[in-house]
């Protein structure tokens, strides 16, 4: 079986990274509200956890369970130096089969080349009823940047933001790769931004913007075309509206119990509330 071409820039992906590092926790929000809906999820697991993998781990923020030893993993060489892991990208994981009893993965998987690999591999890495929990960007997010960004190149539009996974899609891919009990929800997060330039601050801060094998840059006009366009959007108080919707993963791999017909593990909290609140290259 032939792989899927590569649509993301497997090395610009590490230079963003790498860039964003330095400043991280100044952009760290979605992911902190990231790793907060991981945490609560966790909190329903009556179960405890030995070993765990920090897949995409940034600045390690992911505390694990009390007394669990955990390996870090990050696509950027900055981010796994400092937190004391390996580099490398989520679809070509070097681990062995059956290391982990909990693979955490919050805020890069929206930007693997092969997605639907990197699930088989993190499945893989399981230990049998091993649970996985993930969160990413996907579809619904950043619709604002995408319409003023269409509004300043009607006349020759490019992809400025990389395709995103529906939750349902999402759900189905947790499926394929064979994981049991699969649950996929979305939160939405609302921000509220005074300029243009200080949300594709926040998208570059925190290593989202486009990293898409076909990206071109952005001109000085058409930059100035898409902040024009922001400002109009702006509410009485000068602030325009951003929307971010961020897809929670959960995931069991699967154990000779399951396979007998026995009760499985406990399935997870559901959907969580919207919190008020308030990618691009």
């Amino acid at each position: 079986m032939t792989s899927p071409p590569d649509i993301f820039d497997r090395t610009a992906r590490r230079r963003q990274r790498d860039r964003a590092a330095t400043r991280f926790g100044d952009h760290d929000f979605l992911r902190t509200v990231m790793l907060d809906g991981i945490d609560e999820r966790l909190g329903t697991v009556l179960r405890g956890f030995d070993d765990v993998l920090d897949l995409g781990c940034f600045d390690a923020g992911f505390t694990p369970p009390a007394s669990a030893r955990v390996a870090r993993f990050d696509p950027g060489f900055a981010f796994a130096r400092r937190a004391g892991g390996v580099q490398g990208d989520e679809d070509r994981l070097p681990f062995a089969d059956a290391t982990f009893d909990l693979v955490v993965a919050a805020g890069t998987l929206d930007t693997v080349a092969d997605l639907p690999g990197a699930f088989a591999l993190i499945r893989r890495v399981l230990r049998p009823g091993g649970l996985f929990l993930g969160a990413f960007l996907g579809a619904g997010s950043l619709p604002t940047l995408r319409q003023v960004l269409r509004e300043a190149e009607a006349e020759r539009p490019a992809i400025r933001i990389h395709p995103q996974v529906e939750v349902r899609s999402a759900g189905d891919l947790l499926l394929r790769a064979g994981f049991r009990l699969p649950v996929a929800d979305a939160e939405t997060l609302t921000v509220r931004y005074a300029s243009l330039v200080r949300l594709i601050g926040d998208v570059r801060g925190m290593a989202a913007a486009n990293v898409l094998n076909d990206r071109t840059a952005l001109t000085r006009p058409a930059l100035a075309r898409a902040a024009t366009a922001f400002n109009v959007r702006a509410e009485a108080d000068g602030r325009v509206s951003e929307r971010f919707e961020i897809v929670f993963l959960t995931g069991w791999a699967p154990s000779p119990e399951q396979d007998a017909g026995r009760r499985g593990p406990p399935r997870p909290a559901g959907s969580m509330l919207p919190r008020p609140g308030g990618p691009f290259g």
